[in-house]
């Protein structure tokens, strides 16, 4: 996957999926996600330096993040990314994603998710779509879980956080024979949003 396969937004029924930039950084900082302990959302100050820390990564070939604009009220609402792309393997994550308060609940995730599958088994032909969640995030484990993909494994003491606690990361999948099944669920699943 090459530095221009995701220079242009992505469209959908709710959303946009606009390449990340720093011109996001202050629409990124409403809410307070980053007052939950088993979240990896940026405080406010740390925004910047996260938002460049992505852009390096996707210098690099290694991400291609998004910020994440409803289509109805115009503003960025989150962000997202395609991570851990392994173009040898046909394999690749989706992560780092989290949206304001108002966003969730809505049509917004269900939309970004068709979104990103899409385009990951439609264009970059993956053969493995891989979420990855803490173990206490039950929000993340549900929106997960209700996108259609499986749970592979709990990778234990996986990570140590900023606060020094130890994450238990849980590992979901969808692969590529799962897909027709996935994308019709999340195409009805739009259809019940007002």
């Amino acid at each position: 996957m090459g530095n221009d396969d995701l220079s242009a937004c992505l469209n959908g029924e709710y959303i946009v999926l606009e390449p990340l930039s720093l011109s996001h950084v202050a629409a990124l900082t409403d809410g307070e996600l980053w007052r939950l302990w088993f979240t990896s959302v940026p405080e406010p100050s740390e925004m910047k330096a996260y938002v460049m820390k992505a852009l390096a990564g996707k210098s690099r070939g290694e991400c291609f993040p998004f910020a994440v604009r409803d289509k109805v009220s115009g503003e960025i609402v989150g962000c997202t990314r395609i991570c851990h792309w392994e173009s040898e393997h046909r394999h690749l994550e989706i992560g780092y994603t989290w949206y304001a308060k108002r966003a969730q609940r809505t049509g917004i995730n269900t939309d970004a998710k068709l979104l990103l599958l899409t385009f990951a088994f439609e264009t970059l032909e993956a053969i493995a779509v891989e979420f990855r969640t803490h173990w206490h995030n039950q929000a993340s484990r549900q929106a997960i879980a209700r996108l259609g993909a499986k749970q592979d494994r709990v990778l234990r003491n996986n990570k140590i956080l900023k606060d020094g606690t130890i994450r238990d990361t849980v590992v979901y999948s969808i692969i590529d024979s799962e897909w027709v099944t996935v994308k019709q669920h999340l195409l009805f699943r739009l259809q019940q949003y007002p």
